[in-house]
């Protein structure tokens, strides 16, 4: 465990989290396609949540994502420190992605972090999180994996949500929400790779002003060459559920796409479950043609 930068001269800003009896917890999906999912069978879902944490007080965990390294499933998420009110980055492990065993808190920082999207590049492990506090979006690589994390540079300047990295046609690109607080625009970057220069899409900002389809709410995923984005439909409430779009056209000057048919893609289940009231996150990836496995977050109103 690290932390990257002492010398932060700002101050922590508040969680959008605080002061809402809101708890959030992890399950595990799976199904044909990262369009339709439903609860894993023998997944005992909520397969993490703050009963889990052991080395800190955690309030809840979300935002999870995994990667698959040396036969085992790593995840990592969002754990939210009863102690200092900030969130940090935790680690489970699993053989199977169906039961997990909760590790220990891996990357914290003076001020809140949470969707730790961890993705391969090169022969390396990074991982770009959501660091509002640091006013950019900041870049980190596994110095040891999966415990060990360095920063590697602030690769967007600003407070802006969700950080969302893929690869598609040769460039890399970026989706973000710079209204973390709003929850209602999106804008999109593209670059050669992670450490050069960003720049804004010319029809950035996506979205303005509109709760239920702007903020991402997940990895892209590309499929049948097609990238998908996931996003947090946050009308009426932050977090309600996540729909689909399909990006008919995306390059360095053009933007187009659609909600899929399919969408919403996950949605809360009511009555007393751990996903009883909403659902904001998933992860997928394949196992097989048409058997996928997904890490999603669902949240119960108390």
């Amino acid at each position: 465990m690290i932390t990257t930068d002492s010398t932060q001269p700002q101050a922590p800003r508040p969680s959008r989290h605080l002061g809402q009896p809101w708890i959030w917890s992890i399950g595990i999906y799976a199904g044909t396609s990262p369009l339709r999912l439903a609860p894993a069978p023998g997944a005992r879902n909520p397969v993490l949540s703050a009963s889990h944490v052991t080395d800190v007080p955690a309030r809840f965990v979300a935002d999870p994502f995994m990667i698959h390294v040396d036969n085992f499933w790593h995840m990592f998420f969002e754990v939210m420190n009863d102690a200092n009110d900030l969130g940090e980055i935790g680690h489970a492990v699993s053989r199977d992605a169906l039961a997990w065993q909760y590790s220990r808190i891996v990357l914290r920082e003076p001020f809140h972090l949470s969707y730790p999207h961890v993705f391969r590049w090169n022969d390396d492990i990074y991982m770009v999180a959501e660091t509002l506090g640091a006013n950019a979006v900041r870049l980190y690589r596994a110095t040891r994996f999966p415990d060990q994390w360095a920063r590697v540079k602030d690769i967007l300047p600003g407070a802006q949500a969700d950080p969302s990295i893929f690869f598609f046609d040769q460039k890399w690109w970026l989706f973000t929400c710079p209204t973390p607080y709003q929850h209602d625009s999106l804008r999109l970057y593209f670059a050669d790779d992670p450490l050069s220069t960003w720049s804004e899409h010319p029809s950035s900002p996506l979205i303005t002003g509109n709760k239920s389809i702007a903020r991402p709410g997940g990895r892209v995923q590309v499929l049948d060459g097609i990238p998908h984005r996931f996003t947090q439909d946050c009308f009426p409430i932050y977090g309600k559920q996540v729909r689909a779009f399909a990006i008919t056209e995306l390059s360095a000057t053009s933007y187009k796409e659609h909600e899929v048919p399919e969408s919403p893609v996950l949605t809360p289940v009511g009555g007393d479950a751990w996903n009883s009231s909403g659902m904001h996150h998933i992860d997928a990836h394949p196992l097989a043609p048409n058997n996928w496995i997904a890490c999603v977050d669902g949240l119960k109103d108390f």
